[in-house]
């Protein structure tokens, strides 16, 4: 019987062995990190296809929601729920351009108006000329969504550390470990920002962004945000212990910056900037997460077969929207059901 060993234990790394579990695969996952992983626990979770980089992305990003809603009607309890985001990070003709491109995508676009957005979030302080609302987007917290997929799964999970890939005669045999060799027959990288690193020694070299990401949760608040509220300085939202859930940079999707700065600064900025947004709210830092963003270098996932037989590759931001697909097509292609037309684009011998 095949053996497969996962390599991570965040969002990815636990869809895929979920998937791999139904088609009666057999799967140790090996994680350095508790389950929930690292990058995911701090992860914003905002599940979208609105932000896309190209075509093939937004056809992936959007079959991700869909995956997620198979995955609430497949098991109870899960921490996913669909608010729908309203949106002005971009205002006037862009805001307009926004609308009409995704629009003509066949998403779903609601265009609001000032006394709209009010009357939507009265507790919002500086209120927008105009807004974009998507009715179909969500939020999930991946790491809590990655324990429920493990348990689901039935899979092992060892801590440890991979130290190497083993290969023989062009194909992986395992991986050595901290707790020394483990054997396997299929090895399935869902290692984030760590993947470079195990496949420099097969010569393959993969490109990853540096990318910090800040996760900054407050004291629990009155309802003042019942959706995803996206503005030009600030995205946010409200978990359901009341916290807000905000990353300490604007744009938090499309952030570029390789650093953070002063931790107590960038704290306070994000602070200020919510203070802003809900004027009168008792707005007090509680606790953060911080992680560096598994982006590969074009900005887009890398999914598939990796330079040697046996060894598979999947690494992507946004993880949170994408791993539940992404996990169903990998898991398909293992099993041997063909390639699927959705990853086409993401394969990992592309040009970065």
């Amino acid at each position: 019987m095949t053996q497969t060993l996962i390599i991570g234990a965040g969002i990815t790394g636990a869809a895929l062995a979920y998937q791999l579990s139904r088609r009666g695969e057999p799967v140790t996952i090996v994680s350095t990190h508790a389950e929930g992983g690292l990058a995911s626990a701090a992860s914003f979770g905002w599940l979208n296809a609105s932000y896309f980089l190209n075509h093939p992305h937004y056809r992936l990003r959007y079959e991700g929601m869909a995956a997620h809603r198979r995955l609430t009607e497949a098991l109870t309890g899960l921490p996913t729920t669909w608010q729908g985001c309203l949106w002005y990070e971009a205002t006037g003709d862009a805001q307009a351009e926004t609308a009409s491109d995704l629009q003509a995508l066949g998403y779903q676009v609601e265009q609001l108006t000032r006394a709209q957005v009010k009357d939507r979030l009265p507790a919002l302080g500086p209120v927008p000329d105009s807004a974009l609302f998507f009715p179909e987007e969500g939020v999930s917290d991946p790491a809590t969504l990655a324990r429920a997929l493990i348990r689901a799964s039935g899979a092992k999970v060892i801590r440890a550390t991979v130290q190497d890939l083993t290969v023989e005669s062009g194909r992986v045999t395992g991986v050595l470990t901290d707790l020394g060799a483990m054997p396997a027959s299929r090895v399935i990288l869902a290692t984030g920002t760590g993947t470079p690193e195990l496949l420099a020694p097969l010569g393959y070299r993969l490109p990853m962004l540096k990318r910090p990401g800040l996760m900054i949760a407050t004291n629990p608040l009155p309802p003042v945000c019942p959706v995803i509220l996206a503005t030009p300085d600030q995205e946010v939202r409200q978990d359901a212990e009341g916290r807000l859930i905000a990353p300490a940079s604007a744009g938090h999707q499309s952030d570029s910056a390789e650093s953070l700065g002063s931790f107590p600064v960038v704290v306070n900025a994000t602070l200020q900037r919510l203070r802003t947004l809900f004027p009168g709210q008792h707005i007090h830092f509680a606790h953060q997460a911080m992680a560096l963003r598994p982006v590969p270098g074009d900005g887009l996932p890398v999914v598939g077969q990796g330079p040697v037989d046996g060894l598979w590759i999947a690494v992507m931001h946004s993880g949170a929207t994408l791993a539940p697909v992404v996990a169903e097509l990998l898991a398909a292609e293992i099993a041997g059901e063909g390639q699927s037309p959705l990853l086409a684009e993401f394969r990992p011998n592309r040009p970065f």
